[in-house]
């Protein structure tokens, strides 16, 4: 499994990273109020050392959409109206933000494997009509990457404002191989972990993965270790069950509500506009909230379920599912 770009095959890491911040380890103050230094003592050589202590703070970020019984977002909440739980304790939210600004770094994912052969023009067409949507009405540190996927991954081009470079490459997109959908949330997410602001994949498939090495669990936990929000577009439904992908498109919904996405079914290609329409307006109008995790135990490399309410309010929430600790 590798991850390549167009002009040439290219190493990449494949590290796990955690998605909360981790503050500075600094000497803890001594008595006097100075931190705490080794000393001499006596007249000898010899060095007494007073003991150094470090504090952990991690800061639990979390993009959150809210929407009312009849699907219409929700954007005007206070801080005081959210609830969140971290393994079941109540936390103070320290950080709120409404509608965020915060700048968003998008993963667009394209699947090219044979089954979309015929009508790839169609998801590609779509995409083009997105990416100046996405620069023009946002933040203007907003930037996209585009990926193709079939049974490898490719990177077609990397972050940047780049319409033109857009427009090249996706053209020049053919359909053939098999799936490797897992294998693509796995590696992007890598990509996207380093990067300032939100991360977002927006992954345009027509179905599951056929041919990845890595398999779902390891695609989920990549995605949440580097706070990305997935949502998934899948194009060409087919009306009955028979010859669709029903379990494949269950396991990208499973995808996207536990990393706070939603995943999007157009019932044609002349809906695929209005699929890209409804995630720009739902990035446009996320909350963020921020909190440092108390009461909860310590616990490294596991993972702590989180959950967000609106009490007394019946809305629907989309958040990740939880997170793991560094």
């Amino acid at each position: 499994m590798k991850l390549s770009k167009a002009a040439g095959p290219v190493a990449i890491f494949l590290c796990a990273l955690s998605s909360v911040a981790i503050a500075q380890f600094k000497p803890a103050a001594s008595a006097g109020g100075a931190p705490a230094t080794p000393s001499q003592t006596g007249t000898g050589s010899q060095t007494s050392t007073q003991p150094l202590f470090s504090v952990k703070v991690n800061l639990v970020r979390l993009l959150v959409s809210v929407r009312n019984s009849a699907g219409e977002l929700i954007t005007n909440l206070e801080r005081q109206d959210f609830r969140v739980l971290d393994s079941g304790v109540e936390q103070t939210i320290a950080v709120f933000e409404r509608n965020t600004s915060m700048p968003l770094s998008v993963a667009v994912m394209i699947d090219t494997s044979g089954s979309t052969r015929a009508d790839l023009r169609y998801e590609v067409d779509s995409v083009l009509r997105f990416i100046p949507t996405l620069l023009n009405a946002g933040n203007p540190d907003d930037t996209f990457a585009l990926f193709s996927f079939n049974w490898r991954v490719n990177l077609e081009a990397d972050f940047s404002r780049s319409f033109k470079r857009a427009e090249h490459v996706l053209h020049a997109l053919r359909g053939e191989g098999g799936t490797s959908l897992y294998d693509a949330i796995y590696l992007v997410s890598d990509t996207l972990s380093t990067r300032e602001g939100r991360h977002v994949m927006v992954v345009v498939t027509d179905g599951g993965d056929t041919t990845s090495y890595k398999k779902y669990p390891d695609a989920l936990a990549a995605a949440q270790r580097a706070d990305v929000v997935i949502y998934p577009v899948v194009v060409i439904p087919i009306a009955g069950d028979a010859g669709r992908n029903t379990g494949g498109e269950h396991a990208l919904a499973t995808l996207a509500a536990s990393t706070g996405g939603r995943i999007f079914n157009p019932d044609s290609y002349e809906h695929l506009d209005s699929a890209f329409a409804d995630i720009l307006r739902e990035l446009r109008t996320q909350y963020l909230l921020g909190y440092y995790p108390r009461g909860v135990r310590e616990q490294p490399r596991s993972f702590h379920p989180i959950k967000v309410e609106v009490p007394n309010a019946p809305v629907r929430i989309s958040a990740r599912s939880g997170y793991y600790e560094p």
